[in-house]
């Protein structure tokens, strides 16, 4: 499976109470410390998942989100583990992947002007706000860079793309698949020692992936062995909202030139004869 496993809701610890005024007791209507109730019906339509959606994803309006913990640190997000789930129905329970943009106090967002070139922004006060670095500018550009890799998972996953499945966009948080494999987080290919086999089947699940994205005239712009997961047998991309335009960024093809050379010098170091030139000529073909 490639989502969060069902988990049953924890139980209540023990109390010493005089036997005589016991009874069953759960709230529902006001979640405990770390919990809050579920936020699936709260965004805009626009906001939620494509479909057909897979049957793991919890749309109850009973349903209650619970922190798990943190699973990646970044600059820019922090993933955190969050189950959403409907208490009293085991069926009903998913663990899912909350990336967390930074906000305001973020300060890391003007490092990735290159990659934003070509793109637009609907208000020209938001615009300057942004090229200032101002408190405001830096707001804007975490709910900017999280609403890019939103759609680009949405559109990616639609296309067939092997991304996470994007559940929901809240402001700067995503909540999307946790992609996994034996039951634990999927570790990132970096990690991985793969068998020749499985290499193998890596790279050319990679290669068809990068050539999808450059007919749809993008490139993923950070393409690199920490940006994908291992999932068993299966590569799945993950980090997109860097994804870089190849016509309206003067700098397109070299991003993608970039990428061809990273993933390229990862899978030669394992003992895989690929070259960073013809993987570009074979993907420039794709265009």
């Amino acid at each position: 499976m490639t989502h969060g496993s069902a988990r049953t809701s924890p139980s209540f610890p023990d109390r010493d109470l005089d036997p005589r005024f016991t009874f069953d007791f759960r709230a529902t209507d006001e979640p405990g410390a770390g919990q809050r109730l579920s936020t699936w019906l709260e965004v805009e339509a626009g906001c939620r998942g494509p479909e057909p959606r897979p049957d793991w994803v919890v749309t109850s309006q009973a349903a209650v989100d619970t922190e798990l913990g943190v699973l990646k640190t970044g600059k820019e997000a922090e993933v955190h583990l969050l189950e959403r789930a409907v208490p009293d129905d085991p069926a009903r329970c998913v663990v899912m992947a909350a990336k967390r943009y930074r906000g305001e106090e973020h300060r890391s967002f003007h490092r990735s002007a290159a990659y934003t070139e070509g793109r637009r922004t609907r208000r020209s006060r938001d615009a300057r706000a942004i090229a200032k670095k101002t408190a405001h500018g830096r707001a804007v550009a975490a709910g900017q860079w999280a609403w890019a890799e939103w759609e680009a998972l949405t559109r990616f996953w639609t296309l067939g793309v092997p991304v996470p499945y994007p559940v929901q966009l809240d402001g700067t948080e995503i909540l999307m698949e946790l992609v996994t494999a034996d039951g634990e987080a999927a570790p990132r290919l970096a990690g991985t020692r793969p068998s020749r086999d499985v290499l193998v089947g890596y790279w050319d699940q990679l290669r068809d992936a990068m050539a999808e994205l450059v007919r749809q005239g993008v490139a993923h712009g950070d393409l690199s062995p920490y940006n994908l997961l291992a999932a068993g047998d299966r590569l799945v991309l993950i980090d997109l909202p860097q994804v870089v335009d190849l016509v309206a960024n003067p700098a397109g093809l070299d991003f993608l030139m970039r990428d061809c050379r990273t993933v390229t010098g990862w899978f030669a170091t394992r003992g895989l004869d690929v070259d960073e030139h013809d993987l570009f000529a074979d993907l420039l073909r794709s265009l």
